[in-house]
């Protein structure tokens, strides 16, 4: 994508443009100063700062990739703050240098030849590693920022190309170009996306934990802007500017423009007059004074006592070696080389004290039963990772984060007493929180009360479907249309409970698909039965029938209810299935059957799913505290974009919103998934007997 192209085109290009002149004024001085002899070593000073600049890239890559999540954040928060304190620095240096490169880097050469071959290869490596560098770190940062890294490399690659391509029309003489004006425009631009960089950092760094401020949104625009669009994507990816920023955020962006900014343009107008127009040092062809002397010594050919190869290839090659040897001493010490054995009477076999961070443990169930295994703290019976339904004969990786602790594996086959290995203790490593077990009495209170809450719901329901029965049966199907949606409304609202009202379900609020006869079938039901006839046109004496028996229905299940088996585990499954199945029929109309209200379910959806949270958030707040404020926000979000589309009683069908407006609502939905994603698994019951 050319948003995330952009910023690594132009670093790639102003970097690049740097280095090639930096290089074509080396170049320049030896073949002026007839010593041509000596250019293998300029070019192995550039390789030598290639290599290193690769290397340091990929040891960034694979250092991050080995970290927690956490730690991944928050590394890649620092880098991108240094990223920008270098390309802030690199911005000033070369408005202030740019003048006298070419005067500087001739003397420097000057002196090199005096010095010997290493001085001179020196001399290149220095003066492009910078370069080399920055680039690597710059791009490093803006993949990050991007979440992939085809388009930075893309964008970096074309930029350097064309830096190529400029430097050598300006060497050749074909080009003119005030590389001034060039390095003036192009730190314009790159502060500007350095704030972008730094803002972005600083989010990595809240998210990683070690800055505050992770909720604090001073601008939170999801609801009304569709991040997918086109100009969205567009400022994201070029500026990092984001939908929603925190306070910390927004004060960053802001403080670093400002400053930055007016320093660098009040240096541009301080310095432009001394500019001397006779003189043009951005021209790399200009004869270096005093070089016959050192060329008359550099015709002499040097006695060669080694393959010309050598040195180039040992430049490149040892900054692969060591940062090939810092990637792999660098990382844990893969725990996968231990292979665990799970069985019914025997388990943690192989079992050793492992080494602290990212493991990856290698579970092989020897036994003839499949086992639920979990690797657990066993004084508190907390749980850093499992398996379910481990099958005799296989194997299977679990991963887990170690840290300082005690650990044990504990095995519980699908008949048969629980096993726990021995325990071993990790030292060092830092902290790894693991989960808090919950069991079936921790979840009793939260499942009380919700059922309380759906049975007041059922009886308001009762009340409600009679209401709409009698308009039916008096013929007042305006009024009936009303308070169909009143109904189906607080029908909805009660989605936590779908799991136990069994087939009443089905009566109430089933759908046509699969009927032989859809839509007119005898066993077409329920309210979507009621909304099919209400909004096709259908008599109230056709729709007398139906209405009964929905009231019927509705008040069998009230008395049904309280007896229902309500399995616990299901509770905290119902957080994230209430709006996946939203986000799978209602927001894409699947089962509108003509009022065009799915919106008005949905919102009833929405608030199930918080009325389920708030009993949940005594057991989530203690496992989890960060869940739940993410959580609320995503709501909110969600909560405006529904409330946008409605006036009164008035709904915008689903097929009617226009294409930004169900991106946006889509994509808060999705988001909000994902955040709710981890409820299940922190609130599961686990076996233990």
């Amino acid at each position: 994508m050319w948003d995330d192209a952009f910023p690594s085109f132009l670093i790639g290009l102003r970097e690049g443009l740097e280095a090639g002149l930096i290089v074509s004024i080396l170049v320049a001085t030896l073949v002026r100063a007839e010593a041509r002899s000596r250019l293998p070593q300029v070019w192995t000073g550039v390789l030598a700062a290639i290599a290193v600049a690769m290397s340091f890239g990929a040891v960034l890559t694979f250092t991050a990739a080995s970290m927690p999540q956490t730690a991944q954040e928050a590394f890649g928060g620092v880098l991108s703050v240094i990223a920008v304190a270098f390309v802030t620095a690199m911005v000033f240096w070369m408005r202030r240098s740019a003048r006298n490169l070419s005067s500087e880097l001739k003397q420097k050469v000057t002196g090199a030849l005096a010095m010997g071959s290493g001085m001179l290869i020196l001399t290149s490596f220095l003066a492009v590693g910078r370069e080399g560098l920055e680039t690597a770190l710059f791009l490093w940062t803006t993949a990050q920022a991007a979440g992939e890294s085809a388009g930075p490399l893309t964008g970096a690659a074309i930029g350097l190309l064309l830096a190529a391509g400029l430097c050598w029309g300006l060497y050749r003489r074909v080009l003119k170009i005030n590389l001034t004006k060039f390095f003036t425009a192009t730190g314009v631009v790159l502060i500007v996306i350095a704030a972008g960089v730094l803002g972005y950092g600083l989010r990595d760094l809240q998210e990683g934990g070690v800055l505050p401020g992770k909720t604090a949104y001073a601008v939170d625009l999801a609801g009304s802007i569709d991040a997918g669009s086109w100009y969205s994507t567009l400022i994201q990816g070029v500026f990092n500017l984001m939908p929603t920023m925190t306070w910390l955020q927004v004060v960053a962006y802001v403080a670093y423009l400002a400053v930055v900014m007016t320093l660098f343009v009040r240096g541009v107008r301080v310095t432009a007059p001394k500019a001397k127009p006779e003189r043009k040092p951005e021209t790399v062809t200009q004869r270096s004074a005093g070089a016959s002397g050192e060329g008359s010594a550099a015709r002499k050919p040097a006695a060669r006592r080694r393959p010309v190869w050598v040195v180039p290839a040992a430049v490149v090659a040892v900054p692969a070696v060591v940062a090939g040897l810092f990637v792999a001493l660098g990382r844990p010490k893969p725990a996968g080389d231990q292979t665990v054995a799970v069985s019914e009477t025997d388990c943690g076999k192989g079992f050793t004290a492992p080494e602290p961070g990212r493991q990856t443990f290698q579970m092989h169930n020897t036994g003839r039963q499949a086992s639920e295994v979990y690797l657990v703290d066993p004084s508190t019976n907390a749980v850093y990772g499992e398996i379910e339904g481990l099958a005799p004969g296989t194997t299977r990786d679990l991963v887990a984060t170690i840290a300082g602790g005690t650990y044990a594996w504990r095995c519980v086959p699908a008949s048969g007493k629980a096993v726990t290995s021995k325990a071993v203790t990790v030292t060092g490593g830092g902290a790894a929180k693991p989960v808090a077990p919950v069991s079936e009495q921790d979840l009793a209170a939260p499942l009380k009360s919700y059922k309380a809450y759906v049975g007041k719901g059922l009886d308001t329901l009762a009340g409600q479907t009679r209401a709409l029965q009698h308009d039916i049966e008096g013929g007042h199907l305006d009024k009936a249309r009303t308070d169909w949606l009143t109904a189906h409304r607080t029908y909805a609202s009660l989605g936590a409970a779908y799991g136990t009202f069994e087939d009443f379900d089905k009566k109430i609020d089933g759908r046509a698909d699969g009927l032989p006869g859809g839509e007119r079938d005898k066993e077409f039901s329920g309210f979507l039965r009621l909304e099919y006839g209400l909004w096709h046109g259908r008599s109230a004496k056709e729709l007398a029938g139906p209405a009964r028996q929905l009231s019927t229905d509705v008040a069998g299940l009230g008395k049904a209810f309280p007896s229902q088996d309500f399995d616990p585990g299901d509770l905290p499954l119902r957080a994230h299935e209430i709006l996946e199945n939203t986000l799978q029929f209602e927001l894409t109309g699947d089962t509108d059957e003509g009022s065009g209200t799915n919106l008005a379910t949905a919102d009833a959806n929405l608030a199930g799913t918080r009325e389920l949270l708030t009993v949940l958030e005594p057991l989530l707040t203690d496992r989890a505290p960060k869940v739940l404020p993410t959580v609320d926000t995503d709501i909110d979000r969600v909560q405006k974009l529904l409330d946008a589309q409605h006036d009164g009683g008035h709904w915008t069908p689903v097929e009617k919103l226009s294409d930004a407006d169900r991106r946006r609502l889509d994509g808060a939905t999705g988001q909000l998934l994902e955040d709710l994603a981890p409820i299940p698994d922190l609130l599961e019951i686990r076996k233990s007997a």
